[in-house]
Order: structure tokens, then sequence, then C-alpha cells
């Protein structure tokens, strides 16, 4: 029979209502009054089992939900581990308990869900906590040697400043869920199962509110833009990514807010490769430079200019080195090096009288390491054939 009629009350009844309907039946059929009577007896235990569970307003909850497959245990093997701690059975030999953090009950959430439909059950005050925000920001090699002050505008969910966040008119503080004792989550036995579910009457929240916010419509929180400063810092690299904590989205009615997370990437410069602290910047040179030797201006990160030495026979794609011309490393005063790749140049669009010089200066005698070397090896190749 159901346990509201048992007692003789209405599902609306009041928790007085019930314990009174319930001491008005036990002092009637209670066994000391009815010796030897079954029927009076089994009502008795009856009356028992329903304000037991009635009294009780996470027992309630599941029942008036639920019905008796809320408590239903299977004919064979252990019964359900009730609505104190956790759920378990043994069968054969095998023992199985089911925690809120082991496999299988992951497997049960999965099955059951929560009472939204959802796959699994979140702590609800992880649940009121405001997501968190991604911003890309792209800024030149210049600007990741200097650092950089940006202002990022963003659309989000800021805390409603009618009711602090509350969620209820005028600021005033929500109360505990009845149903779930502030707790957002409802346990009862399913079978062999103790199973956990979001708790219906404050949607896992905990907290109900009598008047909601005509602002935020009890949410504690609306849609805004806002302005954010962050320091870029001098010699952040490519692809790194900024923290900025608390400055995410605001959380459901005062929960905690969500963190910013800057993702910053770096253009490529045409002048300028980076790899790590180090600058590698190509310099063109003449050949009669590469011979001879001599000073090069080249350009360096900060805008200003140095001058490289060249040695005498310096070969196309040499590398030469500027010792503290490189990116600054991150919260340090030290700074990488910069390499200059040399490439030779031919000339090109010669005048009769160049070729002229050219072709004498080929007819002395020189030293060419590379090209000697590298013939010598063709000539033994060759005699090995």
């Amino acid at each position: 029979m159901d346990y509201y009629e048992t007692l003789g009350v209405s599902k609306s009844a009041s928790d007085a209502e019930v314990k009174k309907a319930y001491r008005k039946l036990a002092m009637k059929y209670h066994p000391d009054k009815n010796k030897g009577d079954k029927a009076a007896e089994a009502k008795f235990k009856s009356i028992n089992e329903a304000y037991e569970t009635l009294k009780d307003p996470q027992k309630k909850a599941a029942y008036d939900r639920y019905g008796h497959d809320a408590y239903k245990n299977a004919s064979s093997g252990g019964g359900g581990g009730g609505f104190g701690g956790g759920g378990g059975f043994s069968s054969e030999g095998f023992s199985f308990e089911f925690g809120g953090d082991s496999a299988f009950s992951n497997i049960f959430e999965e099955f059951f869900g929560n009472s939204s439909g959802g796959g699994g059950i979140r702590s609800s005050r992880s649940d009121m906590r405001g997501s968190d925000l991604r911003y890309d920001a792209t800024i030149t090699l210049e600007e990741a040697f200097r650092g950089k002050d940006m202002e990022l505008k963003l659309r989000t969910n800021v805390k409603c400043s009618d009711c602090n966040g509350s969620g209820s008119e005028g600021g005033m503080k929500p109360k505990a869920c009845p149903s779930c004792r502030g707790s957002g989550k409802m346990r009862f036995s399913q079978g062999f199962f103790m199973v956990e579910r979001t708790c219906t009457s404050c949607n896992g929240t905990g907290q109900i509110i009598e008047n909601s916010c005509k602002v935020c419509r009890g949410a504690g929180r609306v849609a805004k833009s806002r302005t954010i400063s962050v320091s870029i810092p001098a010699g952040i690299d490519n692809n790194t990514k900024i923290r900025m904590h608390g400055e995410g989205e605001a959380g459901i009615r005062g929960g905690a807010t969500g963190d910013l997370y800057v993702f910053v990437s770096v253009r490529p410069h045409p002048l300028f490769q980076r790899e790590g602290n180090t600058i590698r910047c190509d310099v063109p040179i003449s050949f009669v430079t590469a011979a001879l030797g001599g000073d090069v201006e080249v350009p360096t990160i900060d805008g200003k200019k140095a001058i490289i030495k060249v040695p005498a026979g310096t070969q196309s794609g040499q590398l030469l080195k500027l010792r503290g011309k490189g990116m600054p490393a991150m919260k340090s005063a030290l700074r990488g090096d910069m390499l200059v790749q040399v490439q030779v140049e031919t000339p090109i669009n010669l005048t009769e009288n160049q070729k002229r010089l050219l072709q004498e200066f080929d007819q002395e005698r020189h030293s060419h390491p590379k090209s000697d070397g590298f013939f010598a090896k063709v000539k033994e190749f060759w005699q090995e054939l």
C-alpha cells in the first residue's frame, strides 16, 4: 500500500501532520493492545515502515519520485547500503563495494545519470563555479621582446550587482534546501546499489531562493561586456598560456569565479627567427668581404644597430655570434645571443671589365678549402671504380 495511504495523509501533509497521524495509528495498532492479533501486528509494521520513510526528507523525496522501487532490494544476495553510507553486496565469495570514486560508481552514473538526464553526478558546489574562459592574443616579436600591457574586451557572465550574486531579491541569502539538507544530492538504495542523484528541489545547488532577483532571475549573474588588463611579460615565447585567476565567468549564486586563460601567439618576423632566447638573422655579404674580411652593420631585435666583424675567408652559411643581443629570459635581466648567418652573394650583370678582372684572378693560384677537399675525394672515388 502507498505510504501516504497507510498513514492516512496527503502528499502535501506537513511533518507535524505526518507525525500526528503516525502516533494515532501506532497507539491503535500497538501489539501490546492487540495481543495475538496478526492483522494488527502487520498493520503496525506497515505504519512504522511508512513513517520511517516519510519523516526523512531525503527518503521522502526519493519515494515521491520513484515510489517503492527506491527501496526495493533483490530477493537474492545482500541488500542495499541504505542512506547512511556506501552501498555494496556479496555473492558467491565476491565482494563489491561502490564508493563515490570507484570505477563501479562511474558505471552506475552512466546507467542512471542524474535527475536532469545527464551522464554523471558532480558536486553541487563545483556545478556552481563559473566556467573558465579563453582569449587568443597575437603580438609581434618586438612586443614579445619588450613586453606589452593589453586591454582585453570580453562579454561574459558577471556577478549581478542588484542581488550581489545571491540570486535573491534584496541580496538576502538563500536557504538550505530542506529536501537534501543543503548537499545538493539525494542518496538511496536501488536494488543492490547505492544511487546518488541530483536533488530535484534545488537542481543540485543545495539552496532554495524564495524571492528570485528580477534582474538575474535567481542565477546571481548577468551577461555583460568587460575590459580586462593583462600584462604580457618581456621574453614571452610563442604559444605560451597565461592564467588569470578569478577573471573568468562568475559562478551561480555566489559560486566561485572561473579563470581566464590568455593564449599568446607571436607573429613571424620578416628579419629574425627565434629559437628559445636566441635570435637568428640571415645577412648577405659580398664575396669580396667574405674573402678579405671586414665590418658589417646588422639590425638587432631592440631596434638598434650592431657591427659584426667578418673574418677573412668566411664561407657562405657560416654563423657569427653577437653575445647578449637575443631575447630576454622571462623574469630575468639575462638575454640570449644573436646568431648572424652570412650568405655570400654572387654578383650579377657584370661589365666586360669586371669579367676580365675575375678571369685574371681565377688564373692565379689561390686556395679553396672546400672545393679542394671535395675534388680530392671525387678523384679518389673514381680511382676505386
